[in-house]
């Protein structure tokens, strides 16, 4: 089981994905096929698609996290941000990232922030298109490394929250 986080962008067009990539026969697998079955309100999961009947390789779960808020939330995640995730699991296939030998035997669930105030489409795709392939980087190559992580400790920051 690989694990990868990213955060790509600013303001409310921002993507931040986080990836489990997994065999199917394992414990990702069982995640994978027991999330797709049960929805909550405000989060449907659904297979991550290129195009209409194109799915992503490896078979990409798209989870959002942030419940649809309105039409036009719905709209960018199930439209420009899904785009975005098949395209950056593409990309990552593509480049060697994951194996396009293994992707037959590999899930990945894809935890999709888009935020319901995010408004310009074409920075939602875009972001969710990068942050996913570097979610995956991240997962398949272990980054980061301990040491970047200690050597952050001292500092913990993020776009909603800054120490004084």
């Amino acid at each position: 089981m690989l694990i990868g986080e990213s955060f790509i962008g600013e303001g409310a067009e921002a993507a931040h994905i986080n990836v489990v990539l997994g065999n199917r026969s394992g414990p990702v697998g069982t995640a994978w096929a027991t999330a797709l079955a049960t929805p909550s309100a405000g989060h449907t999961p659904f297979v991550a698609v290129i195009q209409p009947g194109i799915p992503a390789k490896p078979l990409t779960l798209f989870i959002n996290k942030a419940a649809i808020a309105s039409p036009e939330h719905g709209t960018l995640t199930w439209g420009a941000a899904q785009a975005g995730v098949a395209g950056g699991v593409a990309d990552a296939v593509a480049d060697g990232v994951v194996a396009p030998a293994d992707v037959d035997d590999l899930v990945l669930i894809a935890a999709v922030w888009v935020n319901p105030d995010a408004r310009e489409t074409d920075l939602v795709y875009a972001n969710n298109r990068e942050a996913t392939k570097a979610a995956l980087e991240a997962a398949t190559r272990s980054r980061p490394d301990l040491a970047q992580v200690l050597a952050a400790r001292a500092n913990p920051v993020n776009p909603y929250f800054e120490p004084r």
